[in-house]
């Protein structure tokens, strides 16, 4: 709570982020906040993030905002942030870049959902491009949001397939970065980070979520 009221905006701005994700895991872990994809996770996340955006702002020069799907351009290719949080002031522009994750044991379409390898090699990715629109100036910050019901992600009874060169699990850390080249459905992969991450996951309900930034 302190740095939500700092007289730092920067901080401001970054606590918003876990504020709101805090407030989104309640509603989602208490079924008040139905998931059933990826982009309603965005959307959803989206609009709690907007409400609290105000409230930080104490001065009349401060204001913050919110861009969805954001495209970018660099080393020659283009992507969409999946959320971009914008502060301003007199002095100058903060941004905080956000990817968004989400598992889901069931398909929307009600089948069962398989390709976990893919979605932990994403995870990865996603965590890849943060690094990257960071030492391209693109953002100030980066964050990885991830959410899922699937709990052998979180607590593995083993992890012996090569889609564990991914590994996301509980209390995985990565020191000064890794580089992975192990294939996932028959595509070659060459991903390098250069930060250190801890996977710290939070359960509630049947749900587990997760919070990450590399430092």
């Amino acid at each position: 709570m302190q740095n939500l009221t700092s007289d730092n905006f920067k901080l401001r701005l970054r606590k918003s982020i876990s504020v709101a994700w805090a407030l989104f895991i309640r509603k989602v872990a208490n079924g008040t906040l139905p998931i059933n994809k990826e982009a309603s996770m965005q959307l959803q996340y989206a609009y709690i993030l907007q409400q609290l955006l105000p409230l930080i702002c104490f001065k009349n020069d401060e204001k913050a905002f919110i861009e969805l799907e954001t495209g970018v351009q660099f080393n020659s290719s283009t992507k969409e942030i999946d959320l971009l949080l914008i502060g301003q002031n007199d002095k100058d522009t903060h941004k905080i870049s956000i990817e968004m994750k989400y598992y889901r044991t069931l398909a929307s379409s009600g089948g069962n959902r398989g390709a976990t390898d893919i979605f932990m090699k994403d995870v990865y990715v996603d965590l890849e491009l943060l690094e990257n629109y960071i030492t391209n100036d693109i953002s100030n910050e980066s964050i990885a949001l991830v959410m899922t019901d699937k709990r052998n992600l979180v607590f593995p009874k083993n992890r012996n397939a090569k889609c564990w060169d991914y590994d996301i699990s509980h209390n995985k850390i990565i020191t000064n970065g890794i580089n992975i080249t192990t294939p996932i459905g028959g595509k070659n992969i060459n991903i390098t980070l250069s930060k250190s991450y801890n996977f710290q996951w939070e359960k509630h309900y049947d749900f587990y979520f997760l919070e990450l930034e590399g430092y």
